[in-house]
């Protein structure tokens, strides 16, 4: 996808007064009206639609964070524009009947309106998803214009009533359509549904009442979350226009791989691997969990592929961290592929006794094994 800012030729950071100059360069540049080259019309819809996405500070903030896709809600809708006659007649009879037209594919309210929610995708260790940390994220959203406090009017100044309006936001036009004639109630063209005009908009913010910031945060990531929890920080969205209330921010988590250990619900999963002596004698060894180095006991006889259980050394229960999983331990058995002289003697005698024990043994299988006829 093109990118709004290359298509205005302006920078990120640029302010409204940019943004607008650009736009109104470009658009008399080519406009259909004036420029009849091939592809100027389709250029002019699209420096139109870039302007129209960057000049509204929610939907720049949605186009910053998410690209084209934050700001596609409508994608797959027709446009009304493109359906001749029937798009007035569809306005007419939803607008006749108390409904607010839509520019740009969002409806203008003159009142506050809530704050648009964001979100932040988080990667985090391995360990810190099992026993949870404090988390410091640098986030982009819209805050309120300290210097105008969110009126969008130059410091010393206000808005004033609409005079085309009267400061309904609403006009009213008779409409001649094949069924009859209908009252359609649109949108002011003057002051876009506001009902009051920004004469001398601040510098600071142009006029929007509110400004693109990065906001530092410290949250909490509580013991037990995995890859697809979802954190609500309440109140820390985009503040609301008009001083509306702000949305909340929603952080998803990623949790990071750990080589040597799994994961699979509130249980951890790990191998290790012992040699057929400590298989058969029985041993005590060092293993890795996320409570660090614990022993764990090699009971004798221990079979190959068996699994052996701690407990309480698995994952903490979201919401209730003294409550673990257990660490289940693959064992695997290590048979050696070369022997000692006195290791095969030994051997040896213990098969011959246990051969007198055992008619079907075969004592031929250790030379097999360890790599001499016998």
């Amino acid at each position: 996808m093109a990118d709004f800012y290359q298509i205005l030729g302006v920078s990120r950071d640029a302010d409204a007064n940019t943004l607008k100059s650009a736009y109104r360069k470009l658009a008399r540049q080519y406009h259909p009206d004036v420029n009849k080259d091939p592809g100027a019309e389709d250029k002019f819809k699209e420096i139109g639609k870039a302007y129209e996405a960057l000049a509204d500070p929610e939907t720049r903030a949605r186009y910053d964070q998410f690209g084209e896709a934050g700001i596609g809600g409508a994608a797959g809708m027709p446009d009304m524009g493109d359906m001749g006659g029937f798009g007035d007649l569809f306005e007419t009879f939803f607008n006749g009947f108390g409904g607010q037209t839509s520019q740009g594919g969002r409806s203008q309210r003159r009142g506050p309106q809530q704050g648009d929610d964001l979100r932040y995708d988080l990667n985090i260790d391995f360990k810190d998803a099992i026993f949870g940390q404090q988390r410091e994220i640098n986030i982009p959203h819209l805050e309120t214009c300290e210097v105008c406090r969110g009126t969008g009017a130059k410091k010393g100044t206000g808005p004033t009533t609409c005079t085309t309006c009267g400061g309904s936001g609403q006009v009213r036009r008779a409409t001649r359509t094949p069924f009859g004639n209908f009252t359609q109630v649109a949108e002011c063209p003057t002051c876009n549904g506001v009902g009051q005009i920004i004469s001398d908009p601040c510098s600071s913010c142009g006029g929007n009442g509110v400004k693109q910031v990065r906001k530092k945060l410290r949250i909490n990531i509580p013991a037990g979350v995995d890859t697809g929890t979802k954190l609500r920080v309440s109140g820390e969205g985009n503040v609301g226009l008009k001083g509306g209330p702000p949305g909340d921010l929603y952080v998803f988590i990623k949790v990071k791989n750990d080589p040597n250990l799994k994961r699979e619900g509130i249980n951890i999963f790990s191998e290790i691997s012992v040699s057929y002596l400590q298989a058969i004698l029985g041993d005590t060894v060092d293993i890795i969990t996320v409570d660090g180095k614990v022993n764990l006991k090699i009971p004798s006889g221990t079979q190959p592929n068996s699994t052996l259980s701690l407990e309480n050394k698995g994952v903490p229960r979201l919401g209730n961290p003294v409550a673990r999983g257990n660490h289940q331990v693959l064992v695997k058995v290590k048979l050696p592929t070369r022997i000692t002289e006195d290791e095969r003697n030994l051997l040896e005698n213990l098969a011959s006794k246990y051969s007198d024990q055992n008619s079907n043994f075969n004592s031929g299988l250790f030379s097999k094994f360890f790599g001499k006829e016998s």
